[in-house]
């Protein structure tokens, strides 16, 4: 059995987007995408020499053939290549937010212990591809610290309401009628007068399915076949509040789809999941979609929101934060995220302005 070990050390610049990388799976994924040695070493910035020679040592050292190639024909993985490398993909993805939030504490940590007076801003944020740019973002243009934590979307917003943080991200789908499920999970948590909302990004969120879509899934009734193995995103987060609003609004019972019950913690791990073929289908991002090669069936747009409290608007840092989300390097920073766009990021909305069931008067 094979084992691990972590270590860390310091840079200069953020590198969120490096964290767990392993030479050996960098070369299977190289492999996997191109179908060329030749290729994968110019991809990686190697010489074909070393490609081949760290492939024959790895397998020397594994006990199994990685590789299987013959001249003039694709280079693929072995079913054990295959399987080595979707198993990878998939424990990174669940383990990535962890590690983040552990560098994020442990940066939090060292940043005061340079400058006591440093300005961190902590997020609590629902899970999204595009923060761990806007922590290198900020700290590059503005030498602003951003304390990244991932959680559930309505559990940000009650650390916002506790005071565990600064600012609270989550996200809601453009239905937002009165008595939705959007409703019923945000109203008690938000307060208008005392809460605002600054606008982040927007997203495209829809049905993850395999490459080349094998099972032809089109819609969210294919989700109740019997040959369709679903994985879903926990309780509490708003993108199992969002399939499960779209579904009832369809009329379509939860209960009939297989593995409905099934959760992973981010929509890397949905779609690496998928990838590997542990599941037919999910629901996420675009981006996460695009980064695996899945097949994507967009559903909805949705809004990202730093939710905050009214006088936190006034801080230093925070208006520093609010300038660089207006800018045309942040909308650069996000250019390749499939189904993200900038649009208004930065500019801040009352409840009332976006939830519209606040804008009625409750019976007393």
């Amino acid at each position: 059995m094979l084992h691990l070990k972590f270590s860390y050390s310091f840079t200069e610049t953020p590198e969120a987007q490096h964290q767990l990388d392993n030479p050996l799976f960098d070369l299977l994924a190289a492999i996997h995408r191109t179908g060329s040695i030749a290729q994968s070493a110019r991809h990686l910035g190697l010489s074909y020499r070393h490609v081949w020679g760290a492939l024959k040592k790895w397998e020397a050292d594994l006990g199994q053939e990685l590789i299987q190639w013959e001249r003039g024909k694709r280079a693929r993985l072995t079913g054990f290549g295959e399987k080595l490398l979707f198993a990878e993909q998939r424990a990174k993805a669940r383990a990535l937010p962890h590690i983040d939030n552990l560098v994020a504490q442990m940066e939090r940590e060292f940043a005061l212990a340079f400058d006591p007076h440093a300005h961190v801003i902590t997020l609590h944020a629902s899970h999204d591809l595009a923060l761990p740019r806007l922590k290198e973002f900020m700290a590059e243009e503005a030498k602003l610290h951003l304390d990244l934590q991932f959680r559930g979307s309505m559990e940000c917003v009650e650390a916002l309401s506790r005071g565990d943080c600064l600012l609270a991200g989550f996200h809601v789908s453009e239905d937002r009628a009165r008595g939705s499920l959007t409703q019923k999970a945000f109203k008690k948590l938000l307060k208008p007068g005392k809460h605002k909302l600054i606008t982040f990004l927007n997203r495209q969120q829809g049905l993850m399915a395999a490459p080349g879509n094998p099972l032809a899934i089109k819609g969210l009734r294919d989700l109740v076949r019997e040959d369709v193995r679903f994985v879903n995103r926990p309780t509490g987060s708003g993108t199992r509040l969002e399939i499960e609003q779209l579904l009832a609004a369809e009329n379509i019972d939860s209960s009939r789809i297989r593995g409905f019950g099934d959760e992973e913690a981010t929509h890397l791990s949905v779609a690496a999941a998928i990838a590997s073929r542990q599941a037919d289908a999910g629901f996420g991002l675009a981006a996460a979609a695009a980064q695996f090669g899945l097949h994507f069936i967009p559903l909805l747009r949705e809004q990202y929101y730093l939710a905050c409290l009214k006088e936190t608007l006034e801080e230093p840092a925070i208006v520093s934060l609010l300038t660089l989300l207006r800018s045309r390097r942040w909308q650069g920073a996000i250019a390749g995220l499939a189904g993200y766009d900038a649009d208004h990021a930065g500019n801040v909305a009352s409840l009332k302005q976006v939830m519209p069931w606040y804008s009625f008067k409750t019976r007393k």
